[in-house]
């Protein structure tokens, strides 16, 4: 293309005379100049790319190629000729022609991958006719994809957006119609006009709750269909959901809005390192290694006791990062001796103890087994730490923790004793702990539950009809799991407990009520729901901090913190070891009095029935 460029502008420049080309020696100076042009390319990289693909930064790499090629052509033809024969107009016109010559090409080559040519863009005449929600980027790219897509068939009828600006404006041919809150009334005009979208597609990606349960009623009233994108930090690497509008699931609806999050510290405190995860294959556990793998740590180590689930989660990770290093070790942390054999082995800069025994009820009926699980192998995997002096220990915790009113908070809130404890007394590891709230979906929760009693056509089963729990995705727990990590490595507050912002309560019923409603089913005509009392261990809410540890801020949004409130670690190191001698005797009634000793707030089958006021303090 140098070449060719070259030549024209020469002839544009000059005409075409032969003997005046021979004399000046113009095709061999066209020669030299598409080897100089040549290297240019090579270094800027202008052939790597996909030029089905061309966007704005592509086109600046044109640019940039054109005007180096020129910049580097003219001292070296100067340093040969004096530039007596140049004409000093040629390196003007020749950059045109260049640019033309780059660009032209990879332009058509856009368009026909982009199936433009004849004139703007022609949708698909039998697709499915569909509004779009977001006018930004996604929105933009959306349109883009299905442009280009072979097999979706959508006839796109406009965008609706947030942003007045962009009301009126063409997004690739497409456009803008109107405004979210006047969605309903473009719904009815585009009835009118014979053009009614069959399904609202939302792409926007930072979308609250509250906004789609709007959408959802305007689809509702429309009998339109509702489906969203799923949003950019839950796509992987060329992850083609992107093209795949879902349906809304009740995570969408109890979202928030995405936090402000230190994305390099999470990034630093991950990449390049050795990692471990205790409980790797359950719901919090499998989503940390997810997120930890897509940063990319040296090494990580899966670490479970249930053979299946650590043998999903390795396919699923070995299917999707092939070259991650990796090890998968099947063991239980009520098991010292082996514990220590895996760190010791393992060497991780960072663990994370996710693994638990979580569901109240089975706890309480199960009372030595959570016992051993949740106190025994946290203080287990505390020591290994200690013992194979690794840097970071991160214990994942519960809000049921929290003034518990069961053995599974109980639990909790003895391991957090224990690590905050150990924080205090030694430095050779440090202990973080992160406190929040139920995991939407994840095993043994609520929101299975009911897609399980929605499938099978009810009731729904509620306890109380005020109980209420917080909420938050398994995606969003996690990247604060994360990021209170990276804060408490680089802050470290000792002895302190890190507790998610899980926002608002929900009561368990309006959830069940929203469940019925995105089931496309009507309560009480399609579906019923049975309150049937409280369980054994159950509350009607939970807490986040107790009365005598004021929550502070941290300065990071999403994330404060819990003053330490600890007993002396010799003292606590020895009432665990009574708690594991009773529990392995089987000595329930002896096990659970060493609890209570422990946590003197517990108030077992008693559970609070009113709400203490939380306000934040100021740090001093």
């Amino acid at each position: 293309m140098a070449y060719l460029a070259f030549i024209t502008a020469y002839a544009l420049r000059l005409g075409v005379d032969a003997a005046s080309w021979e004399a000046r020696g113009v095709l061999v100076t066209a020669a030299a100049f598409a080897g100089i042009a040549a290297v240019v390319y090579l270094f800027t990289g202008l052939y790597r790319h996909v030029w089905e693909y061309v966007s704005t930064k592509d086109a600046m790499n044109v640019l940039r190629s054109a005007t180096l090629s020129i910049l580097v052509f003219l001292p070296a033809l100067f340093f040969v000729t004096r530039l007596e024969t140049f004409p000093r107009s040629l390196p003007i016109i020749g950059w045109f022609v260049l640019v033309l010559f780059l660009a032209g090409p990879r332009l058509l080559l856009r368009l026909a991958s982009d199936r433009q040519f004849g004139g703007a863009w022609t949708q698909a005449q039998d697709g499915m006719p569909i509004l779009v929600v977001g006018a930004g980027p996604e929105g933009e790219q959306f349109v883009r994809t299905v442009q280009k897509s072979r097999t979706t068939a959508y006839i796109i009828l406009g965008f609706v957006t947030a942003n007045p600006s962009r009301v009126g404006q063409l997004i690739q041919g497409v456009e803008v119609l109107g405004l979210d809150k006047d969605l309903s009334t473009i719904i009815s005009k585009l009835g009118r006009r014979g053009m009614k979208p069959e399904k609202i597609v939302v792409v926007r990606a930072k979308v609250s709750g509250a906004e789609l349960t709007q959408f959802l009623d305007v689809a509702e009233a429309h009998q339109c269909g509702l489906a969203r994108v799923p949003p950019p930090a839950e796509l992987r690497d060329h992850d083609d959901a992107a093209l795949k509008p879902r349906p809304i699931a009740i995570n969408d609806v109890l979202g928030r809005p995405q936090m402000s999050l230190d994305r390099g510290a999470m990034a630093d405190l991950i990449r390049g390192r050795r990692i471990l995860v205790t409980g790797a294959g359950g719901s919090i556990g499998s989503e940390l290694v997810r997120q930890i793998v897509a940063i990319g740590p040296s090494h990580l180590a899966l670490v479970d006791n249930g053979e299946f689930n650590l043998y999903t989660i390795d396919r699923e990770i070995r299917e999707w990062r092939a070259n991650q290093s990796m090890s998968t070790i099947l063991a239980d942390v009520r098991d010292a001796a082996r514990l220590k054999d895996v760190v010791a082995k393992e060497r991780p800069d960072l663990l994370f103890h996710a693994a638990a025994l979580k569901h109240v009820p089975l706890v309480e009926s199960n009372v030595l087994e959570g016992l051993l699980t949740n106190v025994i192998g946290a203080r287990n995997v505390a020591e290994a730490c200690v013992a194979a002096r690794i840097p970071t220990m991160v214990l994942v915790s519960t809000d049921k923790a929290v003034n518990p009113a069961n053995v599974m908070g109980a639990s909790k809130r003895i391991a957090e004793i224990f690590c905050q404890a150990e924080d205090l007394r030694q430095s050779a590891t440090s202990f973080i702990t992160v406190r929040f709230g139920n995991v939407l979906g994840s095993a043994g929760s609520v929101v299975p539950l009911f897609q399980h009693q929605l499938e099978t056509g009810g009731p729904l089963t509620v306890t109380h009809t005020d109980i209420e729990r917080y909420f938050m995705t398994p995606h969003e727990a996690v990247e604060l799991i994360l990021q209170a990590s990276a804060l408490g490595m680089t802050k470290r507050d000792q002895g302190a407990i890190y507790v998610l912002d899980m926002g608002q309560p929900v009561k368990i019923i309006d959830l069940a009520k929203q469940m019925i409603r995105l089931a496309g089913k009507t309560l009480g005509t399609d579906i019923d729901i049975k309150i049937t009392g409280l369980r054994p261990g159950e509350k009607l809410y939970e807490e986040l901090f107790h009365g005598e540890e004021p929550p502070l801020p941290t300065g990071q949004e999403g994330i404060l913190l819990a003053r330490p409130r600890v007993a002396d670690a010799g003292l606590i190191a020895a009432q665990l070891t009574a708690l594991e001698r009773a529990a392995r005797a089987r000595d329930e009634e002896g096990a659970l009095a060493i609890v209570a000793t422990l946590v003197p707030e517990m108030r077992r089958g008693q559970p609070p029935q009113s709400k203490p006021h939380l306000s934040i303090v100021k740090s001093s």
